[in-house]
């Protein structure tokens, strides 16, 4: 978006490149970009003290990282020193921890997303018009600020709801992924981006690699990989973002499970789930979690490709075999892609077996 609307960019941070080596070759370079784009995890924000930011965003707080923050509230802290001092807040207003911090704002603009309809200035949600959902918002009361310089009068200013783009034009599957795309026009907004660029942008988006992304489709079952799936959260937002006309997955999980709480998993494999098949170190700790779901529970231990066989056994056509381990990957795998990359492997080789069954 940021590209788009004409800005130099560099994005850094948790997953890589390195935000410190990225500054460092722009200096050295003399040419500093317009617009950081910086993905932050917990752990480089715990120590944050300075970070002067145009705009943060609070996507939601799930069990994640217990066996580092200790418990979910340091690790909802450690997470909320983003805002330290962000001139914009960027909050879920269906998750209640983000909210926090729509209070004792130190003069910051909020904006904040949901899947509900913008009743207030700087909401952006969904809306029905005529049987169509839209992506909509209503603008801010201030105007954009990505630059404390000039203000930008924009479409961004409309002082009515505007209907941005149908939900169904998204190419990212999931109505998670619609909550996430709220979250970035919020931010493109706040930044002060071209409206126009940032819809052409999320219309062309296809998404990110080991994200609810496709592999292939075997008698009617579609793989999917959600390698980076890595905590319970996302498994949740991808069993109920996959379940569209019904549909059921079979889900592959576990792993390292970081001291997270399985529980709240529960009703959505009861309700989104042909089967589990559990892998790795903390597969009989899911097991114990999903127990009562009445849904076939299978532990494959280490046999990962034997979990592939499983699933797909268990599937119907029109299901889907899902890879969305809610665990990290460093007990069995030398990390996400290589667990995605074994993954693919195996569909391929189901696949390849089928049509030659079939022939």
């Amino acid at each position: 978006m940021a590209k788009a609307s004409g800005k130099t960019v560099c994005v850094a941070g948790n997953i890589g490149p390195n935000a410190l080596t990225e500054l460092t070759k722009a200096l050295a370079a003399g040419k500093l970009p317009e617009v950081w784009v910086l993905e932050l995890s917990s752990f480089q924000l715990e120590t944050t003290s300075s970070l002067e930011l145009t705009a943060a965003a609070y996507l939601n707080l799930t069990e994640d990282h217990i066996d580092w923050h200790g418990s979910l509230e340091n690790y909802a802290q450690a997470k909320g020193r983003i805002f330290l001092h962000a001139r914009s807040r960027i909050l879920n207003r269906a998750d209640p921890v983000s909210m926090r911090w729509a209070e004792n704002t130190a003069g910051a603009a909020v904006r904040t997303f949901a899947l509900t309809k913008p009743e207030k200035p700087g909401e952006w949600g969904v809306t029905e018009d005529a049987g169509v959902e839209w992506m909509s918002f209503i603008a801010p009361q201030t105007t954009p600020a990505a630059s404390s310089k000039k203000a930008q009068l924009s479409a961004w200013d409309a002082p009515e709801m505007s209907l941005l783009m149908p939900s169904a034009a998204l190419k990212i599957r999931g109505r998670h992924n619609v909550q996430n795309a709220l979250a970035a026009l919020a931010l493109a907004d706040a930044a002060g981006f071209s409206l126009a660029a940032a819809l052409e942008v999320l219309a062309g988006y296809t998404g990110e690699a080991h994200r609810v992304q496709h592999v292939l489709t075997v008698n009617g079952i579609e793989f999917i990989d959600d390698s980076k799936g890595t905590n319970v959260g996302a498994v949740a937002a991808a069993l109920e973002g996959l379940a569209v006309g019904g549909r059921k997955c079979a889900l592959i999980m576990g792993g390292d499970g970081k001291g997270q709480d399985f529980a709240p998993l529960s009703s959505y494999v009861q309700q989104f789930a042909r089967s589990v098949v559990l892998i790795g170190r903390d597969a009989v700790r899911i097991q114990e979690a999903l127990k009562n779901t009445g849904v076939p529970l299978e532990n494959a231990g280490t046999d990962f490709e034997g979990a592939v066989d499983k699933a797909y056994a268990s599937a119907q056509s029109g299901d889907a075999v899902l890879l969305s381990p809610a665990c990290a990957s460093w007990d069995m795998f030398a990390n996400y892609a290589e667990r995605s990359a074994r993954f693919i492997a195996r569909a391929q080789e189901i696949a390849a077996r089928t049509e030659e069954g079939n022939r």
